[in-house]
């Protein structure tokens, strides 16, 4: 008859066992200079050899003839207990007898002495699915136990067994088996079992075993059955185990990775059509998202602590594709969903929702959306997707202004009255326009053109009289209502002259148009925002004063820098700026002489 491997495998003596020499050494000592307890309590997961060690602790306090501490295996003790026919070796399921009954009995049976051997031993698995009675009743004889009595109690939840039980006990902690261990075990299982495992294989079964060794056996087990003669490798695991569904999970993380919203949803409705639980299916991703994650903060490490249920090629690939903000952003997002879903009112509506914001980060408005929204910005300023307009264009920004010179504003020259007036043509790009021109000066006594002409007429002395000094203050204010209706246009330009002046975290909202645009009204420079959040991050003291220091650069500058929640109001037409000077010079008594202005 068949025995499955993890049975007959099983270690038959202290050596044997894998990966627990803190535990199995003191047992050892302990048995060898007769200082035993009566009672030990012994935790961890699955499949790291706590009833396997209580089976071989049994045996060898009751060994006629020990072995540096371990069982001999060869004297009738070892044999009876080994094959169940010595009673007085029992070993109890807490599961199944968990009543305060059964422990009476247990307690009643346990002051006679053995019949057999020179200890009873209980060996009490899963002892934290006991009831409260059933405890107290024990307690009672692992306060005054019979020399004669041990007991072993094993459990994977420590924290259900209560504190009177484990100040009574010799307590000891199996930890879980490194793959390294379980993939050196394993080779050695199908050597002997004529297995054809490849150390890739190998690998590969320790890690999917999580730290059990019978689990690592249990699935070597499943495998061999259609090896046959072939080397069992990885490839065949995974087929052999149904963990090829895996690839539809990495083809939807690289859905994610690439951002397309439409192609994830289309492969979770058919997912979802095929009978695969929306559940399962973000647990699986979830998983991807650990390995990937681990992978990329830790890759040296970190090998040891993946699942193992992708080959390298893939978590390759997509760790290429995805940075370590994004990777905690998506497992934060997961995780909250996943811990929702048993009170969700609709599972698929909100797995279609967390596909959604994991493939934009923009709808997630957690901590981690915003951090992988900003790690982000700052990847795509480092491979130059955000480069300022050229300096060559129309509107380039404060580059091209600091370039070209300067127009020179003077008087016009004195034409004499009888001399024809000489047309002007349209200002040029290089030329100023005449009303940014400053007014001629007003003489202080009219000059006749003419001898025997007629006086002036009573007109020119009826202008307002003004201080020369004061003209001039009209310039700067036409002239700031000009360059705001074309701030708008180089504002990236003005931009990139903060680029180092600010922190990046504020910069990168500076430099995204959709969130931050700036435009002039009057002497301030207002920075229109996206939202209450931004407004936020650019309010600082520190950012307002680097732009308006930097606003000096803009003509008219510098401006005071105010931040305002909207968008930007359009420009003024040119048109309509240059009649409304016009006239302000013209309310000021301004005169153009020899000057006709043509309109197109």
């Amino acid at each position: 008859m068949y025995q499955a491997l993890y049975r007959k495998w099983r270690p038959r003596t202290f050596d044997d066992v894998v990966g627990q020499s803190h535990i199995t050494d003191t047992l050892k000592r302990q048995v060898s200079e007769g200082r035993l307890s009566h009672a030990y309590l012994f935790t961890g997961t699955r499949g790291t050899g706590k009833t396997t060690c209580a089976k071989i602790l049994a045996r060898a306090v009751n060994c006629e003839h020990p072995v540096d501490g371990s069982p001999c295996n060869e004297c009738d003790a070892c044999l009876g207990i080994e094959s169940g026919a010595v009673m007085d070796v029992l070993e109890l399921d807490a599961a199944s007898n968990n009543g305060v009954d059964q422990v009476r009995a247990l307690r009643d049976e346990a002051v006679y002495s053995p019949a057999a051997v020179r200890k009873r031993v209980y060996i009490v698995d899963e002892v934290h699915m006991l009831s409260t009675p059933a405890f107290n009743a024990l307690l009672k004889i692992l306060e005054e136990p019979p020399e004669h009595l041990m007991f072993i109690l094993a459990t994977t939840e420590l924290h259900k067994v209560p504190a009177t039980i484990k100040s009574r006990c010799q307590q000891f902690a199996f930890k879980r088996i490194s793959p390294l261990d379980i993939a050196q075990r394993l080779k050695f299982v199908a050597g002997e079992e004529g297995i054809p495992l490849t150390n890739q294989g190998a690998e590969l079964l320790a890690r999917l075993a999580d730290g059990g060794l019978r689990d690592a056996l249990s699935l070597l087990d499943q495998c061999a059955v259609g090896a046959g003669t072939e080397s069992l490798g990885e490839q065949e695991i995974l087929d052999a185990l149904g963990l090829a569904g895996n690839v539809e999970t990495a083809q939807l993380m690289g859905e994610i990775a690439q951002r397309n919203a439409g192609a994830a949803l289309e492969r979770l409705n058919r997912l979802y059509a095929a009978g695969k639980d929306v559940g399962s299916l973000l647990n699986e991703l979830s998983a991807l998202t650990r390995d990937l994650l681990i992978r990329k903060t830790a890759p040296q490490g970190g090998t040891g602590l993946l699942t193992g249920g992708y080959d390298e090629g893939t978590l390759r690939g997509l760790a290429e594709q995805l940075t370590a903000p994004r990777l905690a952003q998506l497992l934060g997002r997961l995780q909250a969903v996943i811990a929702d879903l048993g009170r969700s009112a609709n599972r698929r509506v909100d797995a279609e929702l967390c596909l959604l914001r994991l493939c934009d980060e923009t709808l997630d408005d957690s901590s981690a959306g915003l951090s992988a929204r900003i790690s982000r910005l700052e990847e795509r300023m480092e491979k130059g997707d955000f480069v300022p307009p050229a300096t060559g264009q129309a509107g380039g920004g404060p580059q091209r202004r600091e370039a070209e010179p300067t127009p020179v504003r003077t008087a016009a020259p004195d034409v004499p009255k009888s001399s024809a007036p000489a047309a002007v043509s349209p200002p040029s790009d290089e030329e100023a326009p005449p009303w940014d021109m400053e007014p001629p000066p007003l003489p202080d006594e009219p000059e006749p053109s003419d001898p025997g002409a007629a006086p002036a007429e009573p007109v020119e002395a009826e202008r307002p009289v003004m201080d020369p000094a004061a003209a001039p203050t009209v310039e700067p204010a036409a002239s700031v209502q000009k360059e705001g209706a074309e701030l708008g246009d180089f504002w990236p330009g003005f931009v990139a002259e903060l680029k180092g002046k600010v922190p990046m975290g504020e910069y990168s909202f500076l430099s995204n148009k959709a969130m931050v645009r700036g435009a002039v009204d009057g002497p301030l420079l207002t920075l229109w925002v996206q939202n209450d959040f931004i407004k936020g991050m650019i309010s600082k003291p520190g950012i307002l004063a680097a732009v308006t220091e930097a606003s000096r650069t803009l003509p008219g500058g510098p401006y005071r820098t105010v931040v305002d929640i909207g968008a930007p109001p359009p420009p003024k037409a040119p048109a309509a700026g240059d009649h409304d000077k016009l006239d302000d010079l013209l309310a000021l008594g301004g005169e153009l002489d020899g000057i006709i202005i043509t309109e197109e």
